[in-house]
């Protein structure tokens, strides 16, 4: 079946990539600073930097990582959230031959202490505001160097030094650390400089990132993605976006996690290759001060999550702001909801297209295309050179739109989890990765997720799939956020349960239910409503169901 709507697919998309075109992000890469120095590569707190700086810059760190006692294919972790630092931290490790290891800043000590034992890592660039969390384990830890930045530290001064004064003096967002023997990322960019950098041959095989998964299911896994996974989902997005995308011109807005693999491919990675200006949010949940932000730019693209998305709509001044340069909204990392995808449009005057990706898959593996008119609830068909199926508990493929388990082969999934066969074993089957994603197709070939699989309310034996409870409730005008789980009952084995933000402060219990019987099967139907002022979600604004369960 997995061949059958590539006849109704656009055949500028259909075409297969070339894996290999590239033998590394680095070719990728050294490509675009040469093509387009002079241009804007990445603009963060109102300063930017060009490719031709950013050649220069992740050179000198190149330079010093492979003069500091590292060797090529060593593992160097990045702890920051998204700032200036990052790309150039990021392309020196790649071009230093070694291996990213990319770290959530908000890891609990725990947390962090095991990613950084798993990957093996030697070195750490990490911004100081979270330097007191790795100082509670870096004695048990393999790391050897430790490099410290400032949120102003790539800021031209004086305004470096009054951003450095206030974050750590007046806003006290530095809390007290003890580092005696670490260093500071701006010395190893002056040292580099210094120094010679030699360019290793890196083989599309090679390992790039170790990018940290499944922390919210028990230990987090790292997911061992090489070049070619990471050239092969970069040319599938890129012939995507290239009918759309103006070379050098675009300008994408960043306010996704660069450690997470959506924004690290679909933004860093994709527009460096188109030559196009980055804009990085530092700090997307001071959703007002975002506003102000993208108000200063001619923005044009913005990859995001759904609540994100949500969260700009009830933002005042976002739908003041000017809308002629826009193209779309790119949602992926969780369900985008019908409500927030219709309101999207009426206020940008632009489609939020939708897409869906695993880190296991490096990360795209379906995407709609750009020139789609309205949001359809479809995430769309997959990217060049994918193949899916839909298979049942019993391993069958599913008809037409019957739900089934989505399993994925292609160039972009991963070589497996690093360290661990067992785990690997579970996931990829004959070269096809489960994905634990309930989905169906129709056909015309476009693609649907129906639920996580382990999200799934069984009520007397019915499959109740918590997306559509949540975008129900979402329907209602008083309610800004709502999170669907099951909970134990002795008659139906779960019913279930709606977790609600309200919007409108008079919202009660009872209008919920109503809303939600007026619109769902009786099955399906909340028989208990819980008011929240705000959900638990992971760093990319996913909502956490598992913790609303426990």
């Amino acid at each position: 079946m997995d061949k059958i709507w590539l006849e109704h697919y656009d055949p500028r998309v259909a075409a297969d990539i070339n894996p290999e075109q590239y033998s590394s992000i680095v070719d990728i890469f050294e490509q675009s600073v040469s093509k387009y120095k002079d241009g804007t590569a990445f603009i963060n707190m109102g300063h930017s930097i060009s490719f031709n700086e950013l050649d220069a810059l992740s050179k000198q760190f190149a330079a010093y990582l492979q003069n500091s006692g590292l060797q090529r294919g060593d593992s160097v972790a990045v702890m920051m959230p998204n700032l200036l630092q990052y790309p150039v931290a990021l392309f020196g490790i790649l071009r230093a031959g070694m291996v990213v290891v990319n770290v959530n800043p908000l890891y609990t000590a725990r947390e962090l202490k095991h990613q950084l034992n798993d990957a093996n890592v030697k070195t750490i660039v990490i911004v100081e505001n979270f330097a007191c969390t790795l100082q509670e384990v870096l004695a048990e830890t393999t790391v050897e160097n430790v490099l410290l930045t400032s949120l102003g530290d790539m800021l031209p001064v004086p305004k470096r030094w009054v951003v450095n004064f206030a974050v750590k003096h007046i806003k006290k967002m530095v809390p007290d650390y003890q580092l005696p023997n670490a260093g500071r990322f701006t010395d190893a960019l002056k040292q580099g400089a210094k120094q010679t950098y030699q360019r290793p041959d890196i083989k599309s095989d090679d390992l790039a990132f170790l990018q940290y998964t499944g922390g919210t299911t028990g230990v987090s896994k790292g997911a061992m993605l090489t070049h070619r996974n990471m050239v092969a989902n970069l040319e599938q997005v890129s012939s995507l976006l290239a009918t759309v995308v103006e070379i050098g011109k675009d300008m994408v807005v960043t306010a996704l996690p660069l450690y997470h693999i959506f924004a690290l491919t679909s933004n860093c990675l994709t527009f460096v290759k188109f030559g196009c200006p980055n804009l990085l949010i530092t700090n997307p949940r001071d959703m007002p001060g975002f506003v102000e932000e993208l108000s200063k730019y001619p923005f044009t693209i913005l990859p995001g999550v759904n609540t994100l998305f949500n969260g700009l709509l009830n933002t005042p001044g976002f739908a003041d702001l000017d809308f002629s340069n826009f193209k779309f909204g790119l949602g992926g990392g969780m369900a985008v909801q019908r409500p927030v995808a219709e309101k999207w449009q009426q206020v940008t005057g632009t489609v939020l297209l939708e897409g869906y990706g695993l880190t296991e898959c490096s990360p795209v593996v379906t995407c709609n295309p750009p020139h789609l008119e309205a949001y359809k609830g479809s995430i769309g068909m997959p990217v060049p050179s994918t193949d899916i199926k839909l298979l049942d508990d019993d391993g069958n493929e599913v008809a037409f739109g019957e739900p089934g388990e989505m399993y994925v082969k292609g160039p972009q999934v991963m070589l497996g989890y690093l360290n661990r066969p067992e785990a690997t074993d579970e996931i990829i089957k004959d070269g096809w990765l489960a994905t634990g994603d309930i989905a169906k197709v129709d056909e015309q070939g476009y693609f649907y997720i129906v639920d996580r699989k382990k999200d799934m309310i069984l009520v007397s034996g019915f499959n109740v799939f918590p997306n559509e409870i949540e975008e129900v409730a979402a329907m209602h005008e008083g309610v800004m956020e709502a999170a669907a789980v099951g909970i134990p009952h002795e008659v139906s084995g779960e019913i279930v349960k709606l977790f609600v933000v309200k919007k409108d402060p008079a919202l009660t219990e009872e209008a919920v239910i109503e809303h939600c019987r007026q619109h769902l099967t009786g099955y399906k139907v909340p028989k208990k409503v819980e008011f929240r002022d705000e959900l638990p979600k992971t760093n990319v604004g996913k909502i956490l169901r598992r913790e609303l369960r426990d």
